[in-house]
């Protein structure tokens, strides 16, 4: 049985920027869905998950690392909520609590920094390096 954890969903759904309570568990996301025969938790069932205060589960789902985050989700929601932000908040959980891929800016190869646009150099530091 999962944790419960309500100030990681808490957290999840401030980094995420969606108010799941708003979600009315229609499914149209999860129909909708492009990766969805290939996730092992819907993407109706991940907010059920976090609203329920259970993301321990969802951190070891393999659903974070298929979805492919092109928002069709957000397309089909009649509430226009955002399955794929949310996911990348549960990516960002599970890569922060790792401590895996962190980014140090001295063991970037200068070709990246020469090649790669600056904003998502930033970018990339922020998200690893909090």
């Amino acid at each position: 049985m999962a944790k419960i954890d309500f100030a990681l969903a808490q957290e999840i759904t401030a980094v995420s920027g969606e108010d799941l309570g708003r979600c009315i568990q229609c499914g149209k996301c999860s129909a909708a869905c492009p990766a969805g025969s290939a996730m092992d938790i819907l993407p109706s069932q991940i907010i059920h998950e976090i609203r329920c205060g259970e993301v321990e589960k969802l951190q070891h789902c393999q659903s974070l690392w298929n979805c492919m985050s092109c928002y069709t989700c957000a397309q089909r929601c009649p509430r226009e909520l955002s399955v794929a932000a949310i996911i990348e908040a549960l990516r960002l959980s599970v890569i922060r609590q790792s401590g895996a891929n962190r980014i140090k800016v001295e063991e970037l190869p200068a070709e990246v920094v020469a090649r790669m646009p600056q904003q998502l150099i930033v970018s990339a530091l922020r998200k690893y390096n909090k």
